[in-house]
């Protein structure tokens, strides 16, 4: 990801590009899409293109890189860390289903798991740029609360991966593999509540431990 970052040049069009780009690829995946359509969706010639990305592959590790760190950034910049852990938990349940539900979420989860053979570097990047992004951000307030005596968190690295799993339960599984071409938002809120209580009942202040 740092050498995908330290290549490519901004410029006046760079977001018109990158959006461009953005749409094909989520339109014909990364296989099928060429930078000749690129260029013909983000209004610019080839010069103009390869100007800012010299293959397709730094072009779409930055469409990855840029849309996973927008969505982070957004839901980081909502959450006050003064907030008790139940409303941070459900806010973070709610980002983390919206995101892996939605159409880009799906498509470059599928791309990235489709091409993870032949690119590693897309995988890695699509984990590194969105779920490590999510897992440290949540593990850095779990440390918080932890600290204030509202939770009782020992390994926040392995309680954020928990909880991401539990806000994957079921829904993802079945949007990613098309046996659910859409999903109903009462489904999605059961889930996200579920996944912030039994969190609670195993980290909570007050939870029992076994042993």
């Amino acid at each position: 990801m740092g050498e995908a970052s330290v290549l490519v040049r901004r410029g006046r069009k760079f977001d018109q590009v990158l959006e461009g780009a953005r749409k094909v690829f989520l339109d014909t995946g990364f296989e099928r899409a060429s930078m000749d359509d690129v260029a013909r969706a983000a209004r610019v010639s080839k010069a103009t293109l390869y100007s800012y990305f010299s293959d397709k592959r730094l072009l779409f590790t930055e469409v990855v890189r840029s849309e996973c760190a927008r969505q982070a950034e957004t839901a980081a910049a909502l959450v006050e860390v003064a907030d008790c852990p139940r409303k941070v938990l459900r806010f973070a349940a709610e980002k983390i289903i919206e995101f892996y539900l939605s159409d880009f979420g799906l498509r470059v989860y599928r791309i990235c798991l489709s091409e993870s053979a032949r690119f590693p570097e897309l995988g890695r990047l699509f984990y590194d740029s969105g779920p490590t992004q999510v897992r440290d951000r949540l593990g850095d307030y779990l440390v918080l609360a932890t600290a204030r005596g509202e939770l009782r968190v020992d390994d926040p690295g392995l309680a954020a991966d928990q909880f991401g799993a539990l806000c994957r339960a079921g829904l993802f599984a079945r949007r990613a593999f098309n046996v659910d071409r859409d999903y109903c938002r009462i489904e999605a809120d059961r889930v996200a509540a579920s996944a912030v209580d039994m969190f609670m009942a195993r980290y909570g202040a007050g939870a029992r431990r076994a042993g």
